[in-house]
């Protein structure tokens, strides 16, 4: 059976962006320890190095847990596969003369595009993307003054 309508945002994702929509957060959700998983060793190096660059300040602001990490490490494979086709593409370009003398596309901008998806998919449900960052509420744990038209006109 298909699920109808926007899928729900994860509990921890609404407390960072302030639930704009003032709907009532699920107490009920699982809530795994903030930590991030260890980088497995069967990921692309680039992909590794990916991993390294985002999994601590992920893990700082409560975003990448231990049962985060297909998701993460599939961020990171297609990063690391979405890397190497650009790089092709700088290097040798996008189209090439067939031995018939047409013209064709090279098979790594399909690629590029394919993998670019699928970051940008897993990164926006992370919160990596500058759109879906933009409704995330970094702060220090306070809650506000506890008048909320002075927390709107930045009192606090």
């Amino acid at each position: 059976m298909a699920m109808r309508g926007r899928k729900p945002t994860p509990t921890a994702i609404k407390e960072l962006e302030g639930s704009p929509g003032h709907c009532p957060l699920n107490g009920q959700e699982p809530k795994p320890v903030k930590k991030a998983p260890a980088c497995p060793k069967w990921l692309e190096p680039e992909a590794k190095k990916e991993w390294k660059r985002l999994a601590k300040q992920m893990e700082s602001i409560g975003i990448l847990t231990d049962v985060d990490m297909a998701a993460f490490a599939s961020y990171c494979q297609a990063y690391a596969r979405w890397k190497e086709a650009e790089e092709f593409l700088t290097q040798h370009g996008t189209i090439v003369k067939t031995p018939s003398g047409y013209w064709q596309q090279v098979s790594q901008v399909s690629i590029a595009q394919t993998y670019n998806k699928i970051m940008t998919k897993i990164a926006t449900e992370f919160g990596l993307t500058p759109s879906s960052r933009s409704r995330i509420i970094a702060g220090d744990g306070e809650k506000g003054s506890g008048d909320e038209m002075e927390d709107i006109l930045g009192g606090v």
